[in-house]
Protein backbone atom coordinates (compact mmCIF):
# COMPACT_ATOMS: atom_id res chain seq x y z
CA UNK A 1 0.00 0.00 0.00
CA UNK A 2 1.50 3.67 -1.09
CA UNK A 3 2.35 5.88 1.54
CA UNK A 4 3.05 8.47 -1.01
CA UNK A 5 0.58 8.59 -3.32
CA UNK A 6 1.08 10.98 -5.82
CA UNK A 7 3.24 11.16 -9.00
CA UNK A 8 5.25 13.77 -10.16
CA UNK A 9 2.20 14.59 -12.39
CA UNK A 10 0.28 14.91 -9.63
CA UNK A 11 2.63 17.64 -8.05
CA UNK A 12 2.84 19.37 -10.88
CA UNK A 13 -0.80 19.64 -11.62
CA UNK A 14 -1.61 21.02 -7.83
CA UNK A 15 1.23 23.71 -8.01
CA UNK A 16 0.15 24.67 -11.25
CA UNK A 17 -3.37 24.82 -9.34
CA UNK A 18 -1.36 27.47 -7.21
CA UNK A 19 0.12 29.35 -9.36
CA UNK A 20 3.46 27.88 -8.05
CA UNK A 21 6.39 26.52 -9.54
CA UNK A 22 7.80 24.60 -7.06
CA UNK A 23 7.41 22.87 -4.12
CA UNK A 24 10.09 25.27 -2.18
CA UNK A 25 7.40 28.01 -2.97
CA UNK A 26 5.67 27.06 -0.37
CA UNK A 27 7.15 27.86 2.48
CA UNK A 28 8.80 30.93 0.99
CA UNK A 29 7.24 33.00 4.14
CA UNK A 30 10.50 31.23 6.02
CA UNK A 31 14.00 32.95 6.10
CA UNK A 32 16.11 31.17 4.22
CA UNK A 33 18.49 30.64 7.19
CA UNK A 34 15.96 28.74 9.11
CA UNK A 35 15.51 26.06 6.43
CA UNK A 36 17.48 22.65 6.43
CA UNK A 37 19.45 22.83 3.14
CA UNK A 38 20.23 19.27 3.49
CA UNK A 39 20.64 16.06 5.09
CA UNK A 40 23.76 14.79 5.58
CA UNK A 41 22.88 12.17 7.68
CA UNK A 42 20.75 10.64 5.76
CA UNK A 43 22.50 7.75 3.47
CA UNK A 44 21.88 7.33 -0.24
CA UNK A 45 18.81 5.80 -0.96
CA UNK A 46 18.57 1.71 -1.48
CA UNK A 47 16.76 -0.18 -3.80
CA UNK A 48 14.35 -2.66 -2.67
CA UNK A 49 16.47 -5.78 -2.68
CA UNK A 50 19.37 -3.53 -0.66
CA UNK A 51 16.51 -2.32 1.87
CA UNK A 52 15.39 -5.73 2.23
CA UNK A 53 19.00 -7.07 3.21
CA UNK A 54 19.30 -4.91 5.31
CA UNK A 55 16.62 -4.94 7.19
CA UNK A 56 17.50 -8.72 7.57
CA UNK A 57 20.90 -7.84 8.58
CA UNK A 58 19.56 -5.44 11.79
CA UNK A 59 16.49 -8.45 12.38
CA UNK A 60 19.20 -11.56 12.28
CA UNK A 61 21.36 -9.67 15.64
CA UNK A 62 17.95 -9.93 17.33
CA UNK A 63 18.00 -13.00 20.39
CA UNK A 64 14.62 -14.56 20.69
CA UNK A 65 14.68 -16.96 23.21
CA UNK A 66 12.04 -18.85 24.31
CA UNK A 67 10.15 -15.96 26.74
CA UNK A 68 9.63 -16.61 30.36
CA UNK A 69 9.20 -12.73 30.36
CA UNK A 70 6.03 -10.69 31.50
CA UNK A 71 6.30 -7.50 33.37
CA UNK A 72 3.71 -6.18 31.68
CA UNK A 73 4.03 -7.36 28.30
CA UNK A 74 3.43 -10.40 27.28
CA UNK A 75 3.70 -13.11 24.06
CA UNK A 76 0.36 -14.77 23.49
CA UNK A 77 -0.90 -16.38 20.38
CA UNK A 78 -2.58 -14.12 18.34
CA UNK A 79 -4.94 -16.08 15.50
CA UNK A 80 -3.59 -15.46 11.90
CA UNK A 81 -6.88 -13.93 11.09
CA UNK A 82 -6.41 -11.09 13.42
CA UNK A 83 -3.45 -9.60 11.67
CA UNK A 84 -4.75 -10.47 7.97
CA UNK A 85 -7.98 -8.49 8.57
CA UNK A 86 -5.80 -5.34 10.50
CA UNK A 87 -3.62 -4.92 7.40
CA UNK A 88 -6.04 -4.38 5.11
CA UNK A 89 -5.81 -1.27 3.24
CA UNK A 90 -8.91 0.57 5.02
CA UNK A 91 -7.83 -0.23 8.47
CA UNK A 92 -3.95 -0.26 8.36
CA UNK A 93 -3.25 3.60 8.43
CA UNK A 94 -7.02 4.05 10.69
CA UNK A 95 -5.63 6.84 13.58
CA UNK A 96 -8.89 8.63 14.47
CA UNK A 97 -12.09 9.89 13.08
CA UNK A 98 -12.76 13.39 12.97
CA UNK A 99 -15.17 13.32 10.51
CA UNK A 100 -18.04 11.31 11.94
CA UNK A 101 -20.22 10.75 8.62
CA UNK A 102 -16.96 10.05 6.81
CA UNK A 103 -15.97 7.19 8.87
CA UNK A 104 -18.86 5.28 9.75
CA UNK A 105 -16.46 1.87 9.46
CA UNK A 106 -14.16 2.73 11.91
CA UNK A 107 -16.98 4.32 14.10
CA UNK A 108 -18.59 1.11 14.06
CA UNK A 109 -15.23 -1.11 14.92
CA UNK A 110 -15.04 1.72 18.09
CA UNK A 111 -18.72 1.35 18.91
CA UNK A 112 -18.05 -2.32 18.85
CA UNK A 113 -14.73 -2.26 21.07
CA UNK A 114 -16.23 -0.20 23.86
CA UNK A 115 -18.85 -2.77 24.23
CA UNK A 116 -16.45 -5.16 24.53
CA UNK A 117 -14.33 -3.51 26.66
CA UNK A 118 -17.13 -2.25 28.95
CA UNK A 119 -18.25 -6.34 28.94
CA UNK A 120 -15.05 -7.02 30.15
CA UNK A 121 -14.39 -4.60 32.77
CA UNK A 122 -18.19 -4.93 33.96
CA UNK A 123 -17.98 -0.74 34.00
CA UNK A 124 -20.36 1.05 32.03
CA UNK A 125 -18.75 3.24 29.14
CA UNK A 126 -15.56 3.02 27.70
CA UNK A 127 -13.40 5.73 25.63
CA UNK A 128 -11.75 4.48 22.55
CA UNK A 129 -8.36 3.70 23.86
CA UNK A 130 -5.35 5.46 25.04
CA UNK A 131 -1.60 5.59 24.37
CA UNK A 132 -0.57 2.83 26.44
CA UNK A 133 -1.10 1.22 30.01
CA UNK A 134 1.34 3.78 32.10
CA UNK A 135 -0.59 6.64 30.62
CA UNK A 136 -3.99 5.32 30.88
CA UNK A 137 -3.81 5.06 34.47
CA UNK A 138 -1.71 8.42 34.68
CA UNK A 139 -4.93 9.64 32.35
CA UNK A 140 -7.25 8.04 35.43
CA UNK A 141 -5.47 9.77 38.04
CA UNK A 142 -6.00 12.51 36.15
CA UNK A 143 -10.15 12.18 35.83
CA UNK A 144 -10.27 11.48 39.58
CA UNK A 145 -8.59 15.16 40.29
CA UNK A 146 -11.32 16.11 38.27
CA UNK A 147 -13.66 14.45 39.82
CA UNK A 148 -12.60 15.73 43.12
CA UNK A 149 -13.22 19.11 42.53
CA UNK A 150 -13.85 20.03 46.03
CA UNK A 151 -9.83 19.55 47.24
CA UNK A 152 -7.48 21.74 47.36
CA UNK A 153 -4.21 19.59 47.26
CA UNK A 154 -4.37 15.77 45.76
CA UNK A 155 -2.83 13.41 47.29
CA UNK A 156 -2.66 9.64 45.30
CA UNK A 157 -2.36 6.73 47.38
CA UNK A 158 -0.19 4.34 44.92
CA UNK A 159 0.63 0.57 46.28
CA UNK A 160 4.63 -0.55 45.98
CA UNK A 161 3.66 -3.51 44.35
CA UNK A 162 2.38 -1.67 41.04
CA UNK A 163 4.31 -2.22 37.81
CA UNK A 164 7.78 0.42 38.73
CA UNK A 165 7.14 1.95 35.18
CA UNK A 166 3.85 2.71 35.77
CA UNK A 167 5.16 4.27 38.62
CA UNK A 168 7.69 6.70 36.72
CA UNK A 169 5.15 7.54 33.74
CA UNK A 170 2.49 8.73 36.84
CA UNK A 171 5.16 11.17 38.45
CA UNK A 172 6.19 12.29 35.42
CA UNK A 173 3.30 13.18 33.85
CA UNK A 174 1.68 14.17 37.84
CA UNK A 175 4.53 15.91 39.22
CA UNK A 176 3.55 19.19 37.57
CA UNK A 177 -0.33 19.33 38.07
CA UNK A 178 0.17 19.31 41.94
CA UNK A 179 -0.77 16.07 43.05
CA UNK A 180 1.11 14.39 45.40
CA UNK A 181 1.78 10.12 45.36
CA UNK A 182 1.58 8.50 48.44
CA UNK A 183 3.58 4.88 48.55
CA UNK A 184 2.14 2.09 50.39
CA UNK A 185 3.99 -0.96 51.46
CA UNK A 186 3.13 -4.73 50.18
CA UNK A 187 3.83 -6.91 52.94
CA UNK A 188 6.66 -9.33 52.74
CA UNK A 189 5.34 -12.85 53.14
CA UNK A 190 2.23 -12.34 50.77
CA UNK A 191 3.43 -9.24 48.30
CA UNK A 192 0.42 -7.67 48.21
CA UNK A 193 -0.71 -4.16 50.12
CA UNK A 194 -0.79 -3.79 53.27
CA UNK A 195 -4.31 -3.62 54.71
CA UNK A 196 -3.22 -1.86 57.74
CA UNK A 197 -0.76 0.67 55.80
CA UNK A 198 -4.39 2.21 54.98
CA UNK A 199 -5.24 2.83 58.31
CA UNK A 200 -2.99 5.92 58.94
CA UNK A 201 -4.94 7.71 56.28
CA UNK A 202 -8.64 7.16 57.18
CA UNK A 203 -9.25 10.88 58.23
CA UNK A 204 -7.43 12.40 55.71
CA UNK A 205 -8.00 14.20 52.77
CA UNK A 206 -7.41 11.56 49.83
CA UNK A 207 -7.98 12.02 46.20
CA UNK A 208 -7.72 8.84 44.64
CA UNK A 209 -6.76 4.81 45.69
CA UNK A 210 -5.01 2.80 43.01
CA UNK A 211 -5.46 -0.94 42.89
CA UNK A 212 -3.70 -2.86 40.75
CA UNK A 213 -4.64 -6.95 39.64
CA UNK A 214 -2.93 -8.48 39.36
CA UNK A 215 -0.03 -6.49 41.05
CA UNK A 216 3.59 -6.28 39.23
CA UNK A 217 4.77 -9.40 40.81
CA UNK A 218 1.49 -10.78 39.21
CA UNK A 219 -0.22 -11.69 43.36
CA UNK A 220 -3.41 -11.01 43.44
CA UNK A 221 -4.38 -7.88 45.35
CA UNK A 222 -6.95 -7.96 48.15
CA UNK A 223 -9.34 -6.05 45.85
CA UNK A 224 -12.64 -6.15 47.66
CA UNK A 225 -10.99 -4.80 51.01
CA UNK A 226 -9.44 -2.38 49.08
CA UNK A 227 -12.02 -0.68 47.26
CA UNK A 228 -14.77 -0.96 49.74
CA UNK A 229 -12.13 0.73 51.80
CA UNK A 230 -12.03 3.72 49.41
CA UNK A 231 -15.89 4.22 48.75
CA UNK A 232 -15.83 4.43 52.39
CA UNK A 233 -13.71 7.47 52.81
CA UNK A 234 -14.85 9.00 49.71
CA UNK A 235 -11.82 8.43 47.76
CA UNK A 236 -11.93 7.62 44.22
CA UNK A 237 -11.23 3.95 43.29
CA UNK A 238 -9.08 3.01 40.27
CA UNK A 239 -8.29 -0.46 39.15
CA UNK A 240 -5.26 -1.16 37.08
CA UNK A 241 -5.61 -4.22 35.52
CA UNK A 242 -4.49 -7.22 32.78
CA UNK A 243 -7.35 -7.56 30.67
CA UNK A 244 -6.21 -11.50 29.66
CA UNK A 245 -6.64 -11.87 33.81
CA UNK A 246 -10.53 -10.56 33.41
CA UNK A 247 -11.53 -13.52 31.98
CA UNK A 248 -11.21 -15.37 35.06
CA UNK A 249 -11.02 -13.05 37.81
CA UNK A 250 -13.90 -11.34 39.25
CA UNK A 251 -13.96 -7.87 37.14
CA UNK A 252 -13.54 -4.11 38.77
CA UNK A 253 -17.14 -3.27 37.91
CA UNK A 254 -17.87 -6.07 40.72
CA UNK A 255 -15.12 -5.57 43.38
CA UNK A 256 -16.35 -5.06 46.57
CA UNK A 257 -20.14 -3.98 47.57
CA UNK A 258 -19.72 -0.90 44.53
CA UNK A 259 -17.12 -1.67 42.41
CA UNK A 260 -14.49 0.57 41.15
CA UNK A 261 -15.13 4.43 39.99
CA UNK A 262 -12.11 3.51 36.93
CA UNK A 263 -10.59 0.48 35.31
CA UNK A 264 -7.57 0.84 33.50
CA UNK A 265 -4.33 -0.98 31.78
CA UNK A 266 -2.79 -1.86 29.08
CA UNK A 267 -4.32 -3.90 26.20
CA UNK A 268 -1.29 -5.30 24.44
CA UNK A 269 -2.79 -9.23 25.54
CA UNK A 270 -5.58 -8.75 23.42
CA UNK A 271 -4.27 -9.67 19.64
CA UNK A 272 -1.10 -7.03 19.76
CA UNK A 273 2.38 -8.55 19.67
CA UNK A 274 5.32 -7.74 21.61
CA UNK A 275 7.24 -6.11 19.13
CA UNK A 276 9.79 -4.76 20.88
CA UNK A 277 7.86 -2.69 23.10
CA UNK A 278 5.14 -1.04 21.06
CA UNK A 279 3.39 0.50 20.10
CA UNK A 280 0.35 -0.59 22.07
CA UNK A 281 -2.83 1.02 23.35
CA UNK A 282 -4.23 1.71 27.11
CA UNK A 283 -7.98 0.99 27.90
CA UNK A 284 -10.01 3.17 29.87
CA UNK A 285 -13.75 2.49 31.56
CA UNK A 286 -15.29 4.02 33.96
CA UNK A 287 -19.28 4.57 35.43
CA UNK A 288 -21.97 6.46 33.54
CA UNK A 289 -22.18 9.05 36.31
CA UNK A 290 -18.27 10.02 35.49
CA UNK A 291 -18.55 9.97 32.06
CA UNK A 292 -18.07 14.05 31.10
CA UNK A 293 -14.75 14.07 33.08
CA UNK A 294 -12.93 10.52 30.58
CA UNK A 295 -10.71 11.27 28.43
CA UNK A 296 -10.78 10.88 24.59
CA UNK A 297 -13.47 9.46 22.39
CA UNK A 298 -16.77 8.63 22.99
CA UNK A 299 -18.56 6.53 20.25
CA UNK A 300 -22.68 6.42 20.17
CA UNK A 301 -25.32 4.58 18.01
CA UNK A 302 -27.82 6.47 16.91
CA UNK A 303 -30.43 6.46 13.63
CA UNK A 304 -30.51 9.22 11.11
CA UNK A 305 -33.44 10.67 9.06
CA UNK A 306 -34.43 8.00 7.51
CA UNK A 307 -34.11 5.32 10.17
CA UNK A 308 -31.33 3.73 9.38
CA UNK A 309 -28.35 3.00 12.49
CA UNK A 310 -25.35 5.42 12.28
CA UNK A 311 -22.67 5.98 14.54
CA UNK A 312 -20.94 9.36 15.77
CA UNK A 313 -18.78 10.83 18.16
CA UNK A 314 -20.81 11.56 20.97
CA UNK A 315 -18.72 12.80 23.50
CA UNK A 316 -14.93 14.06 22.37
CA UNK A 317 -13.91 16.54 25.15
CA UNK A 318 -10.28 17.30 24.03
CA UNK A 319 -8.19 20.07 23.02
CA UNK A 320 -8.85 19.42 19.31
CA UNK A 321 -12.45 19.80 19.61
CA UNK A 322 -12.95 22.44 22.54
CA UNK A 323 -11.16 25.08 24.42
CA UNK A 324 -8.25 24.17 25.89
CA UNK A 325 -8.88 25.12 29.30
CA UNK A 326 -11.94 22.99 29.21
CA UNK A 327 -10.31 19.66 27.53
CA UNK A 328 -10.28 16.73 29.83
CA UNK A 329 -7.10 15.49 28.48
CA UNK A 330 -4.04 17.30 25.95
CA UNK A 331 -2.38 13.94 25.68
CA UNK A 332 -4.65 11.02 24.65
CA UNK A 333 -5.20 9.33 21.37
CA UNK A 334 -6.94 6.48 19.58
CA UNK A 335 -4.58 3.95 18.82
CA UNK A 336 -6.74 2.97 15.90
CA UNK A 337 -4.79 0.30 14.53
CA UNK A 338 -4.35 -1.42 17.89
CA UNK A 339 -8.14 -1.22 18.48
CA UNK A 340 -8.98 -2.78 15.74
CA UNK A 341 -6.50 -5.78 15.93
CA UNK A 342 -7.77 -6.31 20.15
CA UNK A 343 -11.51 -5.97 18.29
CA UNK A 344 -10.73 -8.78 15.94
CA UNK A 345 -8.61 -10.88 18.76
CA UNK A 346 -11.92 -10.57 21.22
CA UNK A 347 -14.47 -11.00 18.61
CA UNK A 348 -12.89 -14.32 17.38
CA UNK A 349 -12.14 -15.96 20.88
CA UNK A 350 -15.59 -14.77 22.22
CA UNK A 351 -15.69 -15.32 26.53
CA UNK A 352 -14.84 -18.66 26.28
CA UNK A 353 -11.65 -18.27 23.97
CA UNK A 354 -10.28 -16.16 26.45
CA UNK A 355 -11.22 -17.90 29.18
CA UNK A 356 -9.22 -20.97 27.83
CA UNK A 357 -6.24 -18.65 27.01
CA UNK A 358 -6.24 -17.14 30.35
CA UNK A 359 -6.75 -20.51 32.73
CA UNK A 360 -3.87 -21.94 29.87
CA UNK A 361 -1.82 -19.27 30.77
CA UNK A 362 -2.47 -19.84 34.77
CA UNK A 363 -2.34 -23.34 34.58
CA UNK A 364 1.62 -22.97 32.58
CA UNK A 365 2.90 -20.61 35.25
CA UNK A 366 2.15 -22.94 38.04
CA UNK A 367 4.02 -25.87 36.40
CA UNK A 368 6.83 -23.45 35.67
CA UNK A 369 6.68 -22.32 39.74
CA UNK A 370 6.60 -25.87 40.52
CA UNK A 371 9.14 -27.12 38.37
CA UNK A 372 11.74 -24.11 38.46
CA UNK A 373 11.14 -24.48 42.99
CA UNK A 374 11.89 -28.23 42.86
CA UNK A 375 16.04 -26.97 42.07
CA UNK A 376 17.43 -27.02 45.74
CA UNK A 377 18.45 -22.80 45.52
CA UNK A 378 15.20 -21.60 44.00
CA UNK A 379 11.98 -20.19 45.96
CA UNK A 380 8.96 -18.82 46.04
CA UNK A 381 9.51 -15.26 47.25
CA UNK A 382 5.25 -14.77 48.03
CA UNK A 383 2.42 -16.98 49.45
CA UNK A 384 -0.16 -15.57 47.65
CA UNK A 385 -2.49 -16.96 44.73
CA UNK A 386 -1.04 -15.58 41.78
CA UNK A 387 -1.87 -14.90 37.72
CA UNK A 388 0.63 -14.92 34.69
CA UNK A 389 4.10 -14.87 36.95
CA UNK A 390 5.57 -15.13 40.04
CA UNK A 391 8.48 -13.49 41.80
CA UNK A 392 11.31 -16.94 42.65
CA UNK A 393 14.50 -15.62 44.95
CA UNK A 394 18.05 -17.89 43.65
CA UNK A 395 21.15 -18.17 45.73
CA UNK A 396 22.91 -16.48 43.24
CA UNK A 397 23.05 -13.14 41.56
CA UNK A 398 19.63 -12.53 38.92
CA UNK A 399 21.56 -10.83 35.84
CA UNK A 400 24.27 -13.41 35.88
CA UNK A 401 21.57 -16.51 35.76
CA UNK A 402 19.91 -14.01 32.72
CA UNK A 403 22.83 -13.96 30.95
CA UNK A 404 23.70 -17.32 31.06
CA UNK A 405 20.04 -18.28 30.64
CA UNK A 406 20.20 -16.06 26.90
CA UNK A 407 22.90 -18.27 25.65
CA UNK A 408 20.88 -20.41 26.09
CA UNK A 409 18.43 -19.51 24.01
CA UNK A 410 15.98 -18.52 27.21
CA UNK A 411 14.88 -15.30 27.89
CA UNK A 412 14.42 -16.24 31.58
CA UNK A 413 12.52 -13.39 33.29
CA UNK A 414 12.80 -9.80 34.77
CA UNK A 415 15.35 -9.21 37.02
CA UNK A 416 13.93 -7.09 40.17
CA UNK A 417 16.98 -6.08 42.02
CA UNK A 418 16.91 -2.40 40.59
CA UNK A 419 13.11 -1.84 41.45
CA UNK A 420 12.92 -3.51 44.80
CA UNK A 421 16.24 -4.14 46.44
CA UNK A 422 14.64 -5.58 49.38
CA UNK A 423 13.82 -8.98 47.13
CA UNK A 424 17.17 -10.70 47.15
CA UNK A 425 18.25 -11.84 44.00
CA UNK A 426 14.56 -11.60 43.04
CA UNK A 427 13.16 -12.74 39.29
CA UNK A 428 9.80 -12.59 37.73
CA UNK A 429 9.26 -15.22 35.70
CA UNK A 430 6.19 -15.68 33.52
CA UNK A 431 4.47 -17.87 31.49
CA UNK A 432 1.74 -18.01 28.51
CA UNK A 433 -0.38 -20.50 26.94
CA UNK A 434 2.66 -20.33 24.25
CA UNK A 435 4.77 -22.09 26.34
CA UNK A 436 5.13 -25.60 26.02
CA UNK A 437 5.88 -28.57 28.83
CA UNK A 438 9.25 -28.98 26.99
CA UNK A 439 10.29 -25.65 27.29
CA UNK A 440 9.65 -25.42 30.85
CA UNK A 441 11.30 -29.04 31.11
CA UNK A 442 14.49 -26.95 29.34
CA UNK A 443 14.18 -23.83 31.48
CA UNK A 444 14.78 -26.24 34.59
CA UNK A 445 17.14 -27.56 32.95
CA UNK A 446 19.04 -25.06 32.11
CA UNK A 447 18.75 -23.10 35.67
CA UNK A 448 19.83 -25.87 37.80
CA UNK A 449 23.22 -26.10 35.57
CA UNK A 450 23.38 -22.53 35.98
CA UNK A 451 23.29 -22.26 39.59
CA UNK A 452 25.54 -25.60 40.37
CA UNK A 453 27.88 -24.44 38.09
CA UNK A 454 30.16 -22.41 40.50
CA UNK A 455 28.33 -18.57 39.72
CA UNK A 456 29.72 -16.36 41.71
CA UNK A 457 27.56 -15.67 44.54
Amino acid sequence: MPYIPHTEEDVKTMLSSMSLSDVDSLFDEIPSELRCKDFQSIPDSSNEMQMLQHAAALASQNNNGICFLGAGAYEHHIPAAVWDIATRGEYLTAYTPYQAEASQGTLQLLYEYQTMMAELTAMEVSNASLYDGASALAEAVLMAARLQKNIESHRVLVPASLHPLYRETLDTILRNQHIELITLPFDDKTGVTSLGALKQYEHQTITALVIPQPNFFGCLEPVDELSDWAKAHNIISIGCVNPMSLALLKPPGEWGSYGVDIACGEGQPLGVPLASGGPYFGFLTTKMAHVRQMPGRLIGQTVDAAGKRGFALTLQAREQHIRRAKATSNICTNQGLLVTAATIYMSLLGPAGLASVAKACWANTQKLVQALTSIDGVTLAFESANFHECVLTLIKPVPFVLEALSKRGITGGYALTADYPNIKNGLLVCATELRTGAEIDAYRDALAQILHEGVPS
